[in-house]
């Protein structure tokens, strides 16, 4: 079997995290991307130099069609909706969400919302088999494209394995890297600045919690690298002195940045699955996310659930998190997450490509 995979999208957030651990688990034997970027993560796979940004007219026109059929390829894996419009072999597609067509007050144009409908749409009826991250997208992808169920094959995402509990003397050094008093308690988001992640409401909520001169709230990620909009937010509500914007993280960092925090916040609207909420949960940090979409089915039993709309209703578990964080036991949370691997999504993964 030899298995190709379009791997333009492995430097960005949550697709980005699914590509490269398939990657890294050694799913695949053609790779379509940027040569120098993908030999971060695997030397061992042919590579097909493919550049075009992802959404549009170029990357159909782009597609190394004549490259790719030359290869033989016996599946084509597309790990997002944006599938080639003339390709002709048996293609495997893998639909996150459905964010997009939810939300379309959140695209830049009416266009972008039809180039997404048509585009999943097609996706639906062109692939010979549809993968999905959760079984809330399955049903999404059901109700909204009439897919028969069995089309569609459920595979979990996983938490990497570099995401465990450390001690505090390993991670003192980012108290004076990022500015962070000791003796406030910390909360921290991880993500992008995505209207659907909701970020103004956490902002509105953090504002409201009482001794909130107590508290700081990081932002991490590179969406809080530079000014941003939410900066006039924090200025109008009084708590920019409260908020850090720590923005781009290694991952080395980014672990450590968990198993600092008290408490991790994931207020978004919609989510294909959520996988900072398994990260945290990994270096045995309490959470608190969304009671929308897929979150419920990631995080279980062990989270705590707001609703993302209800911004006294985020501010009081908020609180009540803070004043009880005794009664969170660390090995919990840390041996649920582990019932996401990554193995085991690259096994299921081929399971469900050699069945074709």
């Amino acid at each position: 079997m030899k298995i190709a995979v379009d791997a333009r999208m492995v430097n960005m957030s949550g697709i980005g995290t699914y590509i490269q651990n398939l990657l890294k688990n050694g799913c695949y034997d053609i790779l379509l991307g940027n040569k120098e970027k993908l030999e971060k993560y695997s030397k061992q796979e042919e590579i097909i130099e493919f550049n075009s940004s992802i959404y549009g007219i170029k990357e159909q026109l782009k597609f190394p069609y004549k490259e790719l059929k030359k290869k033989k390829p016996d599946v084509l894996h597309i790990p997002h909706y944006n599938i080639p419009l003339f390709y002709r072999g048996k293609m495997i597609v893998t639909i996150h969400d459905l964010t997009h067509l939810i939300f379309p007050q959140f695209l830049p144009n009416k266009f972008a919302y039809i180039y997404a409908n048509f585009m999943i749409w097609f996706a639906t009826k062109r692939a010979e088999k549809i993968i999905t991250v959760s079984e809330n997208t399955k049903k999404d992808i059901i109700e909204k494209f009439k897919v028969k169920p069995e089309k569609i094959e459920v595979i979990y995402n996983g938490v990497g394995e570099e995401f465990v509990e450390k001690e505090k003397s390993e991670i003192e050094y980012l108290y004076s890297k990022f500015n962070i008093q000791r003796d406030k308690k910390i909360l921290m988001y991880v993500g992008n600045l995505k209207p659907h992640k909701n970020l103004e409401t956490l902002l509105e909520a953090f504002s409201k919690i009482e001794d909130k001169e107590k508290c700081c709230l990081l932002l991490v990620g590179k969406a809080f690298e530079k000014y941003n909009i939410l900066e006039e937010k924090e200025t109008k509500l009084n708590i920019k002195e409260n908020v850090i914007h720590t923005g781009i993280v290694s991952q080395e960092e980014l672990v450590d940045l968990y198993n600092l925090a008290d408490l991790f916040v994931f207020p978004s609207l919609y989510e294909g699955f959520g996988i900072p909420i398994l990260e945290a949960l990994a270096c045995g940090t309490p959470v608190i996310c969304s009671n929308t979409s897929s979150m419920p089915e990631v995080g279980g039993n062990v989270v705590e659930y707001i609703n993302p709309y209800d911004v006294e209703e985020i501010k009081d578990k908020i609180q009540c998190v803070f004043e009880s964080l005794g009664k969170y036991n660390k090995k919990d949370l840390k041996s649920y997450s582990k019932k996401f691997s990554w193995i085991e999504c690259k096994k299921q993964t081929m399971r469900c490509i050699n069945n074709l």
